[in-house]
């Protein structure tokens, strides 16, 4: 397919915006910090997998951890590499799949570590490479307010407590931890003891840790220095192990928008509604999920608003049938009006990877706007792509 670039003065909206020297700024920060601190940081899929802008990370040698037999392959595509593979259950007719197109496979309890190492055995002995088995860990160190982003919360699906281990089977040879969303390096430091305290006897036979995702390096205010020196100071502890980073939201962190226009305007019992053409619940659903009010470019801050008082004020309304589809509210600096565009910032990262198409909602375009300041299309969305995914 020949590249179509278009100009963002006439292309209409929505659309999904992502700058590729915003994504490389943020690689090399996380490069940096791989080599200062002596880790392997690799990318979650699970919070980008906009494959088309993946030239830039194989420029990096960006490899990738996987959650599900399409993420594992998308890694084996189109970052040439090996996933680092970990899955809450896998299955007989899912396990040799993963094998395959793994490096690392992390299980998520003792049974099913079990139950699947014969067929490690089998395509260690005979495929055409090895995997390395690793356990999922439980430290029960809640740094998460949110419930929902909480791994470690009491009655957790996730991981193994320390009490649970009792004998380590002695094909594991790596640990596994997630305990951080969009997290500090300070928060880091109060898993790494809780995990250091409940699993230290276990870390001299490993021969990997790999410490998961949420360390937000790339976000303004991270004290990315402290993260270096924490991870060095592990690995002097702990010189045997190698040191793994699985981060979602650090690569592709404020590398994109979403731009909406507004559509109409309504008021009710005194709160004035702008109606965009774009959805909460379809294109921006961690706001309601977290819930988070999200920055709009073009609104004032809050300085601002407090200078201008309670006029022009709006909620945000999406153009779906579900009641709960808006967040606000936002201060503007004029009365807003049809054909107004409006910049929904950082919408990247755990956005497009959870889009849907409820109510038939338009897909909003995905654009990429290269460093030479040319803005490709890397598609459009039609009626054949929502027809395609019902029956």
């Amino acid at each position: 397919m020949m590249n179509k670039y278009v100009d963002l003065a006439t292309y209409p909206t929505p659309y999904y915006i992502v700058y590729e020297e915003r994504l490389r700024r943020n690689l090399d920060l996380i490069a940096r910090v791989a080599d200062e601190a002596g880790v392997k940081i690799i990318m979650a899929f699970k919070a980008n997998a906009l494959w088309r802008t993946f030239g830039v990370m194989r420029e990096y040698d960006v490899a990738s951890t996987a959650s599900s037999l399409n993420e594992m392959q998308l890694a084996n595509e189109e970052l040439g590499k090996l996933a680092h593979t970990y899955c809450p259950a896998y299955t007989p007719q899912t396990i040799g799949r993963y094998l395959a197109g793994s490096s690392h496979i992390t299980f998520n309890s003792i049974a099913q570590s079990l139950r699947f190492r014969a067929d490690v055995e089998r395509f260690n002995a005979t495929g055409d490479h090895k995997v390395s088995c690793g356990l999922r860990v439980n430290p029960m160190c809640s740094v998460i307010e949110t419930d929902i982003y909480n791994p470690c919360c009491p009655g957790s699906r996730f991981g193994v407590t320390a009490s649970e281990i009792g004998e380590l089977p002695d094909f594991i040879e790596g640990f596994h931890f997630h305990a951080l969303c969009e997290s500090t390096s300070y928060d880091l430091e109060k898993v790494l003891e809780a995990v250091e305290e409940q699993f230290g006897q276990y870390l001299p036979r490993l021969k990997w840790i790999n410490m998961g995702g949420g360390h937000l390096m790339t976000r303004k205010g991270y004290d990315v220095e402290h993260l270096i020196g924490l991870l060095r100071g592990f690995k002097q502890r702990h010189p045997g192990l190698e040191v793994i980073l699985e981060p979602g939201s650090a690569f592709t962190w404020r590398t994109g928008d979403l731009i909406a226009s507004v559509v109409d305007v309504v008021e009710n019992s005194g709160i004035k509604t702008a109606i965009v053409d774009v959805s909460f619940a379809c294109h921006m659903p961690d706001c309601l999920e977290m819930p988070y009010k999200p920055i709009i470019t073009e609104a004032l801050d809050e300085n601002a608003q407090q200078q201008a008082g309670s006029g022009n004020v709006y909620r945000m309304g999406g153009n779906s049938c579900l009641s709960g589809d808006f967040v606000g509210d936002w201060s503007f600096a004029r009365p807003l009006q049809a054909g107004d565009h409006l910049t929904f910032e950082d919408m990247n990262h755990y956005t497009t990877v959870k889009t849907n198409m409820f109510n038939g909602i338009q897909h909003p375009a995905l654009l990429y706007v290269h460093c030479d300041g040319k803005v490709e299309v890397l598609r459009e969305f039609t009626y054949a792509d929502y027809k395609s995914r019902m029956s």
